[in-house]
């Protein structure tokens, strides 16, 4: 009799376990908060980084959108992944004029350099600041015939089907399920983490180091309205992003086959221009313009000093188009290079 009873009360106790086990929802510990580190140079000059409420930064979601900016995954074919047209060593841009995007398809603009998004205060993002958020910009490249040329419910069900990935979402989210919106802040999540303030420049700004004369020489000529004249759409040291991230046609053109932020906002008034890329990294970031026209950075100083083309939109700071350009001495320009390059952060190309 005894003996019954305890194998009654054994047999009970499993079902309540196994009841328990069946009602009781998973337990998920919530994703680890990771604030964004702001540099000192940037601390101590501009205002804090702009970070949304409702997609904060956290140890897995910033683990999730590094594997998913490097795993092609998300492209129709499993060949293209962000890293492909943003690489680390060229500052998370491209080294051609257009990137290889799906079936050897090329778009017809130079891939944007990827770092120090979070202090975009406008929060106008590609060339023609047709994204309004830094979520919003990450939407269009899997969608892109000429990029990831993919659907985002393709994009899904593969991550769906992966055997890492739903772990990872969960772990980032703190719930089950993977969606196109949980893709896109995972990859903010990770690349608001690009941050570049490591240049000579900044060590320069932070009392470790001295510019040589030929970088002083170059400051003096990039800040002086009678010589470059160049830090009223990329700034000062007051502003260490060296962009004022707004956009301008910078007299790359008389006549535009490419709108611009025109084709976006439909006025023509904006027809030709576009966003001010940083100045941040050109060591790295060649080729340059919104079209990758120019191989060379000293092209690029040719332009202003004697190639500025004159049109309805041009900006009314390029002042010196009347006579095609600023007009610079090979050693001004010499200078004005040395300088630029100061602003260059080569740790930031070995991103770990």
């Amino acid at each position: 009799m005894n003996l019954c009873r305890k194998h009654i009360v054994f047999a009970v106790s499993v079902i309540l376990f196994a009841v328990a086990c069946e009602t009781e929802p998973l337990v998920v510990s919530g994703p680890t908060p990771l604030p964004l580190e702001v540099p000192l140079v940037f601390e101590e000059r501009i205002l804090p980084p702009i970070l949304p409420v409702d997609n904060r930064q956290t140890v897995e979601g910033i683990a999730l959108g590094r594997k998913l900016f490097f795993d092609p995954i998300l492209s129709a074919d499993k060949t293209v992944a962000c890293a492909s047209c943003h690489s680390t060593q060229n500052a998370f841009t491209d080294n051609t004029q257009f990137s290889d995007g799906i079936n050897g398809s090329f778009g017809n603009r130079n891939s944007m350099p990827l770092f120090n998004l979070a202090w975009n205060y406008d929060e106008r993002f590609f060339w023609d600041g047709a994204a309004n958020s830094l979520e919003e910009q990450a939407f269009e490249p899997v969608t892109n015939p000429n990029e990831m040329g993919n659907t985002w419910s393709a994009a899904v069900a593969a991550l769906q089907q992966d055997m890492e990935y739903p772990q990872l979402f969960l772990d980032a989210f703190g719930e089950e399920g993977i969606d196109s919106l949980k893709v896109v802040k995972a990859l903010s999540q990770y690349e608001r983490t690009l941050v570049s303030a490591n240049s000579r420049f900044d060590r320069f700004l932070l009392g470790e180091l001295e510019l040589t004369e030929q970088e002083q020489n170059g400051l003096n000529v990039f800040l002086m309205e009678t010589k470059g004249d160049c830090f009223h759409c990329h700034g000062n040291p007051n502003n260490p992003l060296w962009t004022d991230n707004l956009f301008h046609n910078n007299g790359l053109d008389a006549a535009f086959s490419d709108l611009g932020l025109g084709a976006v906002t439909g006025d023509p008034n904006d027809n030709g221009k576009f966003r001010s890329p940083s100045l941040r990294n050109l060591a790295f970031t060649a080729p340059y313009m919104h079209d990758g026209r120019f191989a060379t950075l000293d092209e690029v100083i040719d332009h202003y000093s004697e190639g500025l083309q004159d049109s309805e939109t041009i900006d009314p700071l390029m002042k010196s188009v009347s006579m095609g350009g600023v007009r610079l001495s090979q050693k001004d320009k010499d200078d004005l290079k040395a300088f630029l390059l100061s602003l260059s952060d080569e740790r930031f190309t070995t991103f770990p």
